[in-house]
């Protein structure tokens, strides 16, 4: 019960082809490329232009500095 045979998948197969038809599905998959490149592409530009706040400040870290401390000192520049 818990594999499927060639005939589940075949019927799935032709359920697919019909609902989509045969030129959509490569189409879909270019669709789902293109995406992927784009995802890829922008992670990729906001790595290379680091950690910057929405001013176009550089986020500074200080490891014993808390959070209302941060925003204090950030509240004074």
């Amino acid at each position: 019960m818990g594999s499927f045979s060639i005939w589940h998948w075949l019927i799935v197969l032709v359920v697919v082809l019909l609902l989509f038809g045969r030129g959509k599905i490569p189409e879909l998959m270019g669709d789902m490329a293109k995406g992927i490149k784009s995802f890829k592409k922008g992670m990729s530009d906001d790595e290379a232009e680091g950690a910057k706040t929405a001013d176009g400040k550089t986020v500074e870290h200080r490891p014993d500095e808390t959070v209302q401390a941060a925003k204090e000192r950030a509240s004074k520049s």
